[in-house]
C-alpha cells in the first residue's frame, strides 16, 4: 500500500525573508549608511516641490458670494453633428426629470442643495464662441470620436486660452461607429493624449458610446452629472473684476401705441437674468450688450429667484421657523413646518429656460405662449357655458379699435354693464374729486375701524414680483391716501399691502394702511400705527445741512420725539396747502431746489462764544456723524509725540479698514494688532497731539528736532509693515507659508466686509454695494434699437458686461501681438482687423511697430514671422496685462476650411500720444560739382524744407558721405552740399529721414445682433476685395509697373597721378604701367589675311556644308520616326499575339480537365498521362 500511495510529498519549510533580512541581503545595513544615490533623491525632491508650487496660483479674492451663489454657466461646444442637442436634453432629462423638445435660450436646472447649472449651446459661430468664452465656468467640449478633433474645436479652445480659460471636459462623441474593440480602445488613447496637448496633461475626457431612445446612456449621463457636480471654479482675474449677466429672457415694454405709430422707433427693453462676478452699481452702470454697443441702464430691480436652490429655501423655512417660536413665546397661532430631506425631492428639481418649450410655456420677446393642446378653446360659438374669464377673452376677440381710438371716433369706452360710456377723461376726473371732498371723512373712519379689529401684533410679508409699495415712488406727488377715498360707505375699500420676502398665509390675510407697512419696528411701534397715528420718518442726511432748525430740534426729529399734537397741524397745513398755488419763493424752500444761506461768521461766533461746553459738545456730536478716516498709529500706545498725517484721504475704504472700535479694551488691542483702526481712540490721540505740537512760537532747533522726529517714527513704522509682510500680524500663526498667510488675510478682510454689510438695511448697502451676484435682477434699457428686437433669435446667447468709469473712454492702446501660427496670410499695417478685447468686439485698424533700440517706434509694414511685435490701434481703453484676440473674418458666408483665429496678443500702456515713424529716402541729383562741394537738385520743393534739414547727413549710392548745407537763392528747392570726397555727375545722391505715421481713428463695433442673420457681420473691407466683388479691373499707374532695368556701362577714366607724385611714392605703391611696343609681335607677324577669290571660295564651302549638314539632320529625324512608328506595330503584333495564345491555352486546358478523371489525376498527380 505504502509504494502504490500517489500523494504528494509535503513541501519543507520555506525561510521567509523577513524585513530585518532584507536590511542585511547586500552585506550592509541599509540603515547604517546614507542614501545610495543622493543625485536621484535630490531630483525627486526637486520634482515633488516643483509640482506642490504648480498647483499654487496668484491668491485672488473670491467675490462670488457663498450662501446663495449664481448658477455655473456650462457651455456645450462643438462642431455641428457631435450631439450638443441630444447631450443637453440628456443633462436635464438625468436632473429634472423633464424632456425638452427643442432647446433655446439659456436652460437653468437645479444640480444640488447649493448649486444651479445654466446650460447653453454654442452654435457654430464665431460671435457666439467668442461671447461664451468670456462668460463660461465651465466647457463641455464635444468632440466626435469618429473624426477627431475638428477646426472650430481648435478655435474656441485659441479664443478661451485669452479670455481667461474656464474649466474644460471633454465629451467624444459617436463611439459607437467603431466596430473593433481595438480600434476603438487605439483611437481613444490617440484622442485622448490629441486633447491632453491642446488643453493641459490629464484633462477630463468622458466616453459617450451611442444613443439610446434619442438620449445618452443614463449610467455615462450620471458619471458625467456627478462629475460636474463636485467641480471647483477659481476665479478668473477679468470676471473677478466686472459684473456680467447672461440674458434668459426679453421683454419689449415699449407702449404699443408708439410701435405702431412708428416702427421703427427705439425700443425700451427689460433684460433678466443672474448676475455674476461683481456687484452691479444700484444706479447708473454702463453695460456693454455684445452685439449692440454700450448703453446706460434706466433701471435695476431685483425680483424673486424663479429656480431657487433648496438651501435657500431651507433657509426661508428657518427664519419662518424663528418666527413661528417667537409668536408661540407670544401665545399667537403657530403654523405647521415641514422638516428638510437630506436628498433633493422631485419638487426640487426645478428647471428654468423662458425661451425654449418647457412645460407649455414659451416666452417669446413680446408675449407668452401657453399650449393647451388640441383642444379648442376660448370658441364663442359654443354650446357651454361660459366663466367671467372666458367671457372677458371672447369678448376681446371682437375688439376692432383700440382705447384712444373709442375715446377719439365713439362710442367711448364702458368700464361697467352699469354705467354709461366714457368720451373724455376730464369730466369723470372733476365728477370724481367732488365725490371725494364730500366721501372723505366717513371712508377715513372706516378704514381706521377695519385696522383696529384686525387683532394682529405682527406684519406677515409674502413674496411678490416688483417692488414694495413703501419703494415705489411713482405716486410720491400725488394726493394722499386719505384723500384718495371716493368709494360709497357701502361699497368695500381696497387698500395696497406692501409685499416683501416672506410668505403669507393664505387665510390670514388683512386690511391695513399704508402708512404701517413702510418699516419694520416693533410690535408696539406697529400696533400704534395700526391705530392711525401716522409718524414721519425724518431723513438725517437732510435734516443735518437745514439751516432753520436748531440742532436739538434735528435730534428730536430724527429720534421721533415730537409731540403729536404739532405733526397732526403740520399734516393739515400740508394737506390744506398741497391744492393751493404757491408762490415762487414757497417753490424755492423744496429741498430738490434748495439754496442754503448761511450767517455771516460774526453772528456765528456771538452763537457760541457763550459756553465752549456746550460748542465742544456740538462739534463731537457733529464729527461722530461724518466718517473719519484713519490715522497711522502706533502699537506702543505710550509714545504721542510727532504729527501724524492722514493715510487714506477723507473716505472709508470698506475692504481696507475695519469696525469702529466700540467694544472694550480687549478688542481695541485686537484690533490695532490688526491694523484695524480706532477711530476714537484715534481722535482722542489727534486732540492731544494738536495740543502738544500746535505752538506757534517753537524755535527753528526745535522745529527740526520735530521733524526728525517724525521722520525716525515713520522710518521705524516702515520697517515694523516690512516685518510684518508675513507672520507677525498673524495672531493664532494659522499660516504655515506665505500663500496660506495671503489666503487667510483675504478670507479675514472678506469676513469683516461681510459684517460691515450685514448691519446696515437693504437699501443702504444695495445703494453701497450694488446688486450681488447671484441675484435675479430685471435691467431697463430706455432706448435700444427696433433691430435688437425685432431680430431677436434666441439661440444666440446675449450677454452684458458691466464697464468700468475708464472702459467707457476711448484713446491709442499700445499692445504687443503676434500673428497666429495656423493662420495662413500674413498681417498688413492698417488693414481691417476684428477684435475681442474685454467686453468688446470691435473692428480697427492696428499700425504694427518694431522698437529701434528703445529710441523710436519704427513702422513695420507686415507682422513677422513667428515672433512678437509691438502694435499701436484706437479704441476703448481697458487695463493692462488685458488679452485679446483678433480676426480677419466672422461672417458665415467668407468662412472657408481655413483657421480665423489671424492674431493675439496682450494690451502693455496706455498711450494717447505714440509716436510712430517709417523710413523716408529723398533722392536728389547733382548738376554742379567744385571738388567736394556740389549743387544738388529735385530733393526738395522749397527752401524752407531744405532750411528744415540743414546738417543732416547724406550719401551716395558709391558710399561717398556729405552734409546740407544751406539752401541755393534762385532755383527754389536746389541747395549746397559738401561730401568727403568729389561726387560723379552720374552719382545719385539720397537722404535718410524718419516720417510720421498717425494712428488713425477708427472704431466699428461688431453689431451682429442687430441683424437678421446674426452670423453674417461684415465689417469695413479692402479696396481689393470690393474691387474683386464688383469685378472691377484694378488701375495701373504706369510709373508703378515692373520696367526692364538697363544700365549703360560705365567707362571711368584712367587714373593719372603726375611724375612728381609717382617718383616719391615709395617700392610697393609704385603704379606699374605697360610701355607700347614699337616693334610688331611673332603673332602679329604670321597672320593671314585672306582677300579676293580665296574668300569667296571659303565662305561657299562654308555654305554648302551648312547645308548638308541640315539635311542630314533633317533625314535622321525622319528615320528616328519611322522607327517608333514600326516598334509601335510590332508591340501591338507581339500583344495581339500574347492574347491569342492565352485564349489557347485556356480553351484546351478547358477541354483536357473535363476529359481527365478525377481519381487519375489525385492517383497520378505527378505521373506520365492515361490514355483512355
Amino acid at each position: 500500500m505504502e509504494s502504490q500511495q500517489s500523494n504528494k510529498p509535503h513541501r519543507g519549510g520555506t525561510a521567509k525573508t523577513t524585513a530585518k533580512k532584507k536590511l542585511h541581503q547586500n552585506g550592509q545595513n541599509k540603515k547604517a549608511f546614507a542614501v545610495n544615490a543622493p543625485r536621484k533623491l535630490e531630483r525627486m525632491a526637486r520634482r515633488s516641490h516643483d509640482v506642490n508650487e504648480k498647483k499654487l496660483h496668484v491668491p485672488m479674492v473670491d467675490r462670488t458670494p457663498d450662501d446663495d451663489p449664481p448658477p455655473v454657466i456650462v457651455a456645450v461646444v462643438g462642431p455641428p453633428g457631435t450631439g450638443k442637442t441630444t447631450l443637453i436634453k440628456s443633462l436635464v432629462r438625468r436632473l429634472t426629470k423633464t424632456t425638452l423638445t427643442e432647446i433655446k435660450g439659456p436652460i437653468t436646472v437645479v444640480s444640488g442643495k447649493r448649486r444651479r447649472l445654466t446650460f447653453l449651446e454654442v452654435s457654430n459661430d464665431l460671435n457666439s464662441m467668442i461671447d461664451a468664452a468670456k462668460i463660461a465656468d465651465l466647457v463641455l467640449m464635444l468632440v466626435d470620436g469618429n473624426y477627431g478633433l475638428e477646426m472650430e474645436t481648435m478655435e474656441f479652445l485659441n479664443i478661451a486660452q485669452h479670455h481667461g480659460m474656464p474649466r474644460v471636459l471633454g465629451v467624444a462623441t459617436h463611439l459607437d461607429l467603431f466596430k473593433s474593440q481595438s480600434t476603438l480602445r487605439t483611437s481613444k488613447k490617440r484622442l485622448k493624449h490629441r486633447f491632453w496637448t491642446e488643453v493641459y496633461q490629464g484633462a477630463k475626457l468622458f466616453y459617450l458610446s451611442g444613443v439610446i431612445n434619442g438620449r445618452y446612456p443614463d449610467r455615462e449621463i450620471l458619471n458625467l452629472t456627478r462629475f460636474i457636480s463636485v467641480m471647483k471654479f477659481r476665479p478668473l482675474k477679468w470676471r473677478n473684476e466686472h459684473p456680467y449677466l447672461l440674458a434668459d429672457r426679453i421683454t419689449d415694454l415699449t407702449h404699443p401705441q408708439q410701435v405702431a405709430d412708428d416702427p421703427k422707433c427705439d425700443r425700451k427693453v427689460a433684460i433678466y437674468g443672474y448676475l455674476h462676478g461683481v456687484p452691479l452699481p444700484s444706479q447708473d452702470a454702463t453695460i456693454h450688450i455684445a452685439g449692440v454697443g454700450d448703453y446706460t441702464v434706466h433701471s435695476i430691480e431685483k425680483l424673486p429667484d424663479p429656480c431657487p436652490t433648496p438651501y435657500f429655501e431651507q433657509r426661508l423655512d428657518d427664519l419662518e421657523r424663528e418666527r413661528a417660536k417667537a409668536a408661540a413665546a407670544e401665545g399667537q397661532e403657530v403654523a405647521k413646518t415641514t422638516r428638510r430631506r437630506k436628498r433633493l425631492e422631485d419638487k426640487q428639481k426645478i428647471i428654468y429656460a423662458p425661451m425654449s418649450d418647457v412645460g407649455g410655456v414659451l416666452v417669446d420677446r413680446d408675449a407668452v405662449y401657453i399650449d393647451v393642446g388640441a383642444k379648442e378653446s376660448f370658441n364663442k360659438d359654443t354650446e357651454e357655458e361660459l366663466g367671467e374669464g372666458e367671457k372677458f377673452v371672447t369678448d376681446l376677440q371682437d375688439v376692432q379699435k383700440t382705447m384712444q381710438e373709442r375715446l377719439e371716433e365713439g362710442p367711448g369706452l364702458q368700464l361697467f354693464s352699469s354705467s354709461s360710456a366714457l368720451n373724455r377723461i376730464g369730466e369723470e376726473e372733476e365728477e370724481e374729486e367732488d365725490d371725494d371732498d364730500e366721501d372723505e371723512e366717513e371712508d377715513y373712519d372706516e378704514d381706521d375701524q377695519v385696522v383696529v379689529d384686525s387683532g394682529r401684533k405682527a406684519l406677515r410679508r409674502p413674496n411678490v414680483y416688483g417692488k414694495s409699495i413703501a419703494e415705489d415712488d411713482e405716486f410720491d406727488n400725488e394726493v394722499s391716501d386719505d384723500d384718495e377715498d371716493h368709494y360709497d360707505s357701502d361699497e368695500p375699500k381696497l387698500v395696497d399691502i406692501d409685499f416683501s420676502n416672506d410668505n403669507y398665509a393664505n387665510d390670514k390675510l388683512e386690511y391695513v394702511e399704508d402708512s404701517s407697512l413702510e418699516s419694520d419696528e416693533e410690535p408696539a411701534s406697529v400696533a400704534a400705527r395700526l391705530q392711525g397715528s401716522v409718524r414721519r420718518r425724518w431723513d438725517i442726511n437732510k435734516l443735518l445741512y437745514l439751516s432753520n432748525i436748531d440742532p436739538a430740534e434735528v435730534i428730536k426729529r430724527w429720534k421721533g420725539q415730537e409731540e403729536d399734537d404739532e405733526e397732526e397741524e403740520e399734516d393739515i397745513e400740508q394737506e390744506e396747502d398741497f391744492f393751493t398755488k404757491k408762490s415762487s419763493a414757497e417753490v424755492s424752500e423744496d429741498l430738490d431746489q434748495f439754496q442754503p444761506t448761511y450767517p455771516s461768521i460774526d453772528i456765528l461766533r456771538k452763537k457760541y462764544e457763550d459756553s465752549d461746553e456746550e460748542y465742544e459738545n456740538g462739534y463731537k456730536f457733529l464729527k461722530d456723524r461724518f466718517l473719519v478716516a484713519p490715522k497711522m498709529s502706533e502699537e506702543n500706545g505710550d509714545e504721542k509725540e510727532g504729527d501724524e498725517e492722514e493715510v487714506y484721504g477723507d473716505f472709508e475704504d470698506l475692504e481696507g479698514e475695519g469696525e469702529d472700535g466700540e467694544e472694550g479694551g480687549e478688542e481695541e488691542e485686537e484690533e490695532d494688532e490688526d491694523d484695524f483702526a480706532d477711530f476714537d481712540a484715534e481722535e482722542q490721540k489727534e486732540e492731544e497731539e494738536e495740543e502738544e505740537v500746535d505752538d506757534e512760537n517753537l524755535t527753528t532747533e526745535q522745529k527740526r528736532q520735530l521733524n526728525a522726529e517724525k521722520k525716525a517714527k515713520l522710518k521705524m513704522q516702515f520697517e515694523e509693515e516690512e516685518d510684518r509682510e508675513f507672520g507677525a500680524d498673524d495672531p493664532e500663526e494659522e499660516a504655515e507659508t506665505w500663500y496660506e498667510f495671503q489666503k487667510n488675510k483675504m478670507a479675514k478682510q472678506l469676513e469683516i466686509n461681510k459684517a460691515e454689510y450685514e448691519e446696515m438695511d437693504p437699501e443702504q448697502r444695495i445703494s453701497i454695494e450694488g446688486y450681488r451676484a447671484g441675484s435675479y435682477v430685471k435691467i431697463v434699457f430706455e432706448s435700444l434699437p427696433c433691430e435688437f428686437v425685432n431680430n431677436l433669435r434666441p439661440e444666440f446667447p446675449i450677454v452684458l458686461g458691466g464697464l468700468l468709469a475708464t472702459e467707457s473712454r476711448f484713446g491709442i492702446m499700445n499692445v504687443r501681438i503676434r500673428r497666429h501660427r495656423w493662420h495662413k496670410k500674413i498681417l498688413k499695417s492698417q488693414d481691417p482687423l476684428i477684435l475681442s478685447l474685454g467686453w468688446r468686439r470691435f473692428q480697427t485698424l492696428p499700425i504694427y511697430t518694431t522698437s529701434d533700440s528703445r529710441t523710436r517706434n519704427r513702422m513695420l509694414k507686415y507682422t513677422p514671422e513667428h515672433a512678437y511685435c509691438f502694435a499701436s490701434f484706437y479704441g476703448p481703453l481697458v487695463a493692462p496685462n488685458t488679452t485679446f484676440v483678433g480676426f480677419n473674418i466672422i461672417d458665415k458666408s467668407s468662412t472657408t476650411g481655413s483657421f480665423r483665429v489671424a492674431a493675439t496678443g496682450i494690451v502693455e500702456d496706455l498711450n494717447s500720444s505714440v509716436e510712430i515713424v517709417k523710413k523716408l529716402k529723398l533722392v536728389g541729383h547733382p548738376y554742379k560739382i567744385f571738388r567736394n562741394t556740389a549743387f544738388i537738385k529735385d530733393m526738395f520743393s522749397n527752401a524752407l524744407e531744405v532750411a528744415k534739414f540743414e546738417g543732416a547727413s547724406i550719401r551716395t549710392v558709391s558710399g561717398i558721405r556729405g552734409e546740407i548745407k544751406r539752401a541755393l537763392s534762385k532755383p527754389d528747392g536746389h541747395f549746397r552740399a559738401t561730401f568727403e570726397d568729389k561726387v560723379l555727375m552720374s552719382d545719385t545722391i539720397f537722404l535718410k529721414t524718419w516720417y510720421p505715421v498717425p494712428v488713425k481713428k477708427f472704431y466699428n463695433p461688431v453689431t451682429s445682433h442687430l441683424l437678421r442673420d446674426h452670423d453674417e457681420w461684415k465689417g469695413m473691407r479692402l479696396t481689393g476685395q470690393v474691387r474683386a466683388e464688383n469685378n472691377i479691373a484694378t488701375p495701373l499707374n504706369s510709373d508703378s509697373a515692373y520696367k526692364k532695368i538697363e544700365r549703360t556701362e560705365r567707362r571711368f577714366n584712367a587714373l593719372k597721378v603726375p611724375k612728381s607724385i609717382k617718383a616719391s611714392l615709395p617700392f610697393k605703391s609704385q603704379i606699374h604701367t605697360m610701355k607700347p611696343q614699337k616693334k610688331s609681335t611673332y603673332m602679329a607677324k604670321r597672320a593671314v589675311v585672306v582677300g579676293g577669290d580665296e574668300k569667296k571660295a571659303r565662305d561657299l564651302m562654308q555654305k554648302i556644308a551648312t547645308v548638308r549638314k541640315e539635311k542630314e539632320a533633317k533625314r535622321k529625324s525622319k528615320k528616328s520616326d519611322k522607327f517608333k512608328e514600326r516598334l509601335k506595330t510590332i508591340a501591338k503584333k507581339e500583344e495581339f499575339r500574347k492574347e491569342k495564345e492565352r485564349e489557347r491555352k485556356k480553351e484546351y486546358f478547358q477541354k483536357e480537365g473535363k476529359k481527365r478523371p478525377l481519381a487519375a489525376s489525385s492517383s497520378n498527380a505527378f505521373g506520365k498521362r492515361q490514355r483512355t
